[in-house]
Protein backbone atom coordinates (compact mmCIF):
# COMPACT_ATOMS: atom_id res chain seq x y z
CA UNK A 1 0.00 0.00 0.00
CA UNK A 2 1.22 3.47 -0.91
CA UNK A 3 0.38 6.60 1.04
CA UNK A 4 -0.12 9.83 -0.85
CA UNK A 5 1.54 12.83 0.79
CA UNK A 6 -1.74 14.00 2.34
CA UNK A 7 -2.35 10.52 3.78
CA UNK A 8 1.12 10.43 5.32
CA UNK A 9 0.57 13.84 6.92
CA UNK A 10 -2.83 12.78 8.29
CA UNK A 11 -1.48 9.49 9.61
CA UNK A 12 1.33 11.36 11.36
CA UNK A 13 -1.26 13.65 12.98
CA UNK A 14 -3.12 10.67 14.43
CA UNK A 15 -5.28 9.66 11.48
CA UNK A 16 -8.39 11.65 12.34
CA UNK A 17 -8.73 12.90 8.75
CA UNK A 18 -8.48 9.36 7.34
CA UNK A 19 -11.63 7.30 6.85
CA UNK A 20 -12.30 4.29 9.03
CA UNK A 21 -11.81 2.11 5.97
CA UNK A 22 -8.43 3.71 5.23
CA UNK A 23 -7.29 3.27 8.84
CA UNK A 24 -8.43 -0.36 8.82
CA UNK A 25 -6.61 -1.05 5.56
CA UNK A 26 -3.47 0.71 6.85
CA UNK A 27 -3.54 -1.37 10.03
CA UNK A 28 -3.92 -4.60 8.03
CA UNK A 29 -1.49 -3.76 5.21
CA UNK A 30 1.35 -6.16 4.52
CA UNK A 31 3.56 -3.10 4.08
CA UNK A 32 3.25 0.67 4.01
CA UNK A 33 5.19 2.78 1.54
CA UNK A 34 5.65 6.31 0.32
CA UNK A 35 7.23 7.45 -2.90
CA UNK A 36 10.51 9.33 -2.55
CA UNK A 37 8.77 12.26 -4.25
CA UNK A 38 6.74 12.70 -1.05
CA UNK A 39 9.93 14.00 0.56
CA UNK A 40 10.15 16.68 -2.11
CA UNK A 41 6.51 17.67 -1.63
CA UNK A 42 6.86 17.91 2.13
CA UNK A 43 10.12 19.84 1.89
CA UNK A 44 8.67 22.33 -0.60
CA UNK A 45 5.51 22.89 1.44
CA UNK A 46 7.60 23.36 4.58
CA UNK A 47 10.00 25.83 2.92
CA UNK A 48 7.10 27.84 1.45
CA UNK A 49 5.43 28.13 4.87
CA UNK A 50 2.38 26.07 3.80
CA UNK A 51 3.27 23.25 6.19
CA UNK A 52 4.30 23.47 9.82
CA UNK A 53 6.27 20.59 11.28
CA UNK A 54 7.72 20.11 14.78
CA UNK A 55 11.16 19.49 13.23
CA UNK A 56 12.98 19.92 9.95
CA UNK A 57 11.42 17.78 7.20
CA UNK A 58 14.26 15.23 7.07
CA UNK A 59 14.12 14.72 10.85
CA UNK A 60 10.32 14.64 10.89
CA UNK A 61 10.23 12.06 8.09
CA UNK A 62 12.70 9.79 9.89
CA UNK A 63 10.58 9.77 13.04
CA UNK A 64 7.25 9.28 11.24
CA UNK A 65 8.51 6.56 8.90
CA UNK A 66 10.17 4.67 11.75
CA UNK A 67 7.13 5.01 14.03
CA UNK A 68 4.70 3.69 11.41
CA UNK A 69 7.14 1.24 9.79
CA UNK A 70 6.81 2.95 6.41
CA UNK A 71 9.35 2.33 3.67
CA UNK A 72 10.32 5.05 1.20
CA UNK A 73 10.43 3.77 -2.38
CA UNK A 74 13.14 5.38 -4.53
CA UNK A 75 12.24 6.62 -7.98
CA UNK A 76 13.79 4.74 -10.85
CA UNK A 77 14.11 5.53 -14.53
CA UNK A 78 11.19 3.32 -15.59
CA UNK A 79 8.77 4.70 -13.00
CA UNK A 80 9.69 8.23 -14.06
CA UNK A 81 9.06 7.41 -17.71
CA UNK A 82 5.80 5.61 -16.81
CA UNK A 83 4.61 8.78 -15.07
CA UNK A 84 4.96 10.65 -18.38
CA UNK A 85 2.91 8.01 -20.17
CA UNK A 86 -0.12 8.32 -17.89
CA UNK A 87 -3.19 10.05 -19.33
CA UNK A 88 -3.07 13.81 -18.73
CA UNK A 89 -5.89 13.73 -16.19
CA UNK A 90 -3.53 14.95 -13.50
CA UNK A 91 -0.83 17.48 -14.35
CA UNK A 92 0.95 17.57 -10.96
CA UNK A 93 4.26 15.74 -11.60
CA UNK A 94 4.56 14.63 -7.96
CA UNK A 95 1.13 13.01 -8.02
CA UNK A 96 1.87 11.41 -11.39
CA UNK A 97 5.02 9.85 -9.88
CA UNK A 98 3.04 8.59 -6.88
CA UNK A 99 0.48 6.99 -9.21
CA UNK A 100 3.22 5.46 -11.39
CA UNK A 101 4.95 4.06 -8.29
CA UNK A 102 1.73 2.42 -7.10
CA UNK A 103 1.02 0.97 -10.53
CA UNK A 104 4.57 -0.36 -10.94
CA UNK A 105 4.30 -2.22 -7.63
CA UNK A 106 0.65 -3.26 -7.79
CA UNK A 107 -0.22 -1.23 -4.70
CA UNK A 108 -3.36 0.62 -3.75
CA UNK A 109 -3.06 4.32 -2.85
CA UNK A 110 -4.47 6.04 0.21
CA UNK A 111 -5.40 9.57 -0.90
CA UNK A 112 -8.10 12.22 -0.77
CA UNK A 113 -7.49 13.18 -4.41
CA UNK A 114 -10.51 12.00 -6.41
CA UNK A 115 -8.60 12.20 -9.70
CA UNK A 116 -6.39 9.25 -8.69
CA UNK A 117 -9.38 6.94 -9.25
CA UNK A 118 -9.32 7.81 -12.97
CA UNK A 119 -6.11 5.80 -13.35
CA UNK A 120 -5.77 2.03 -13.31
CA UNK A 121 -5.04 1.90 -9.57
CA UNK A 122 -7.07 1.02 -6.48
CA UNK A 123 -7.78 4.10 -4.39
CA UNK A 124 -8.59 4.05 -0.70
CA UNK A 125 -10.28 7.24 0.46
Amino acid sequence: MLLDTCALLWLAEGGRNLSREALKRIDNAAGLHISAITGLEIGLKYRSGKLELPALPVEWLKVVLDHHDIKAVPLDLYTCVAATELPMIHRDPCDRLIIATARANGWSIVTADTRFSMYDVEVIW
